[in-house]
């Protein structure tokens, strides 16, 4: 039989909190994935909000309400913000695919980057438009 080591591994993976700390490359690879399904959403919003003008002002009128509304203001600044994120994520992810800065220093100082950048880009969209 083989031999199994169980006195050196964790007893389930619900004990990986105590084991594992998150780190920022993986952190900023869950929040790509996430702001890629997030502006789906958004999309969709948006796309609603362009077919309720082409319906008819009565219809458009609920849509823009809901657009122009403070939480459809939260909604497209947030939208906003993943937008900057993921677009500089994905400038990150070409970057590494042509073989440059993999190593885990630049590759740390390049996810700041990421966060940083979109928060900063997404300020000055905000006060800009």
């Amino acid at each position: 039989m083989a031999d199994v080591n169980r006195g050196n591994r964790p007893l389930s993976p619900f004990m990986l909190g105590q084991y594992y700390r998150f780190q920022l490359n993986s952190v900023t690879s869950i929040l790509t994935r996430i702001t890629g399904n997030a502006l789906i959403g958004a999309a969709f919003l948006i796309a609603w909000w362009l077919l309720a003008a082409a319906s008819g002002p009565d219809y458009f009128k609920v849509a823009d309400f809901v657009i122009t509304s403070w939480v459809g203001d939260i909604i497209m600044l947030l939208s906003c913000l993943g937008l900057w994120y993921h677009t500089l994520a994905g400038v990150r992810h070409l970057i590494w695919d042509n073989g440059y800065l993999l190593d885990v220093e630049s590759s740390d100082k390049m996810g700041w980057v990421v966060i940083g950048g979109s928060v900063v880009l997404t300020l000055l969209t905000a006060i800009i438009v």
